[in-house]
């Protein structure tokens, strides 16, 4: 637990091919996987700047902690761009929710943490912000609004997975894999 973050509910992995490590869970056991091929962000800032990046993410729980596989699906700039670019695939970030991203935004940034990028989905209370600490702890951290219906649909993943016989492991747009 971080006195200042609170208890990690994320672990956020970059990869190039969504599907296979999507499979790669399932036969863990892990599931099931809620897909989106096309993520609609707003207000997409990369490094203080407006950004056109476009992602496929898929979301599964395996416990209270939420698995989220990312792919990019263009050039533009981004922290999952640069993890990608470096030769690396695999664990990008590790997550906290709030309830109160505001304040929380801000006192990482009283703390001194930089933001790498930021935006929302689905509107204000939908706001997500990655901090640029992978020099000091190997990854990024990211904090998100759980406040509106983004923190409602983590709810119900969570409980989904807690009672998934292991039918439709993939849910979502199958039909864009």
């Amino acid at each position: 637990m971080s006195r200042i973050f609170g208890r990690i509910t994320q672990l956020g992995y970059v990869v190039r091919d969504i599907r296979t490590e999507m499979q790669r869970w399932l036969d863990q056991g892990v599931g099931p996987w809620f897909y989106v091929h096309d993520v609609q962000t707003d207000n997409f800032i990369y490094r203080g700047a407006p950004s056109p990046m476009k992602m496929s993410v898929a979301l599964a729980n395996s416990g209270d902690l939420q698995i989220e596989l990312i792919q990019p699906r263009n050039d533009a700039p981004s922290l999952y761009k640069e993890f990608l670019d470096s030769g690396r695939e695999g664990l990008q970030h590790i997550a906290y929710w709030t309830d109160d991203f505001q304040g929380l935004y801000d006192k990482a940034l009283e703390l001194g943490y930089t933001v790498g990028h930021e935006g929302s989905i689905g509107g204000e209370k939908g706001r997500f912000a990655y901090l640029d600490t992978e020099q000091t702890f190997g990854h990024i951290i990211e904090i998100s609004d759980t406040s509106g219906p983004k923190g409602q649909f983590f709810d119900y993943i969570r409980q989904v997975a807690a009672e998934w016989d292991g039918s439709e492991p993939i849910r979502g747009e199958i039909d864009k894999l």
